[in-house]
């Protein structure tokens, strides 16, 4: 992500997520919060950042697959997600698990082509040219929104850092593991497996 620009002036007319899918797809990524267009930059990742949301989603599917029915789904690629309503909160996210309950929702809501709704887990993969203001104000954003865990990964460390809507992060390094708790039961996964070697 590139630096926030500002969002439109308080007078203009709140947006909806139908606006912003109806903008032209020109590479930007654009988050809509609060009914404010916020552009963060471009949205092409760079191959470190693509194979490390590869892992991640393999990893994600990967307990996905052993879990009984019904079971919740898993989506990634700057997966578009509106969180709140009036006025609309939209953001990408690098990958997301819906619970069971959601995922039926989403599936049957043929009107839009994001996920309209809380996920369980949102996962995003920190890029060079991410600002300290952008990924603090998406936490922020998902922290509010009340998904139950945050996942934020740092390639550079390697390390993940867990944010949970009201207790505080825990980050954990390449040699310690990563347990998904409540919200992915029997989840568990090396840290160091979610980066390359």
């Amino acid at each position: 992500m590139a630096t926030a620009l500002e969002p439109t002036p308080p007078a203009a007319r709140l947006l909806t997520t139908a606006d912003l899918l109806a903008l032209p797809d020109d590479g930007v990524e654009r988050w809509l919060i609060d009914g404010r267009l916020v552009e963060v930059g471009m949205t092409i990742r760079n191959k470190f950042h693509a194979r490390i949301q590869s892992r991640v989603s393999f990893v994600l599917e990967s307990w996905l697959d052993a879990q009984p029915e019904p079971r919740g789904s898993c989506y990634a690629g700057e997966v578009g997600v509106r969180l709140v309503r009036n006025p609309d909160r939209t953001v990408g996210v690098d990958a997301v698990y819906l619970a069971p309950d959601v995922t039926a929702r989403v599936m049957a809501d043929d009107s839009t082509t994001i996920i309209d709704g809380v996920p369980t887990l949102a996962v995003e993969i920190l890029s060079p040219s991410d600002t300290v203001e952008d990924i603090t104000q998406k936490v922020k954003l998902f922290r509010a929104a009340g998904v139950p865990q945050v996942w934020l990964l740092n390639p550079d460390f390697r390390t993940v850092s867990i944010h949970f809507p009201v207790a505080e992060s825990v980050t954990l390094n390449a040699t310690q593991e990563l347990d998904g708790g409540d919200a992915l039961p029997g989840f568990r996964v090396p840290v160091a497996r979610l980066f390359p070697g």
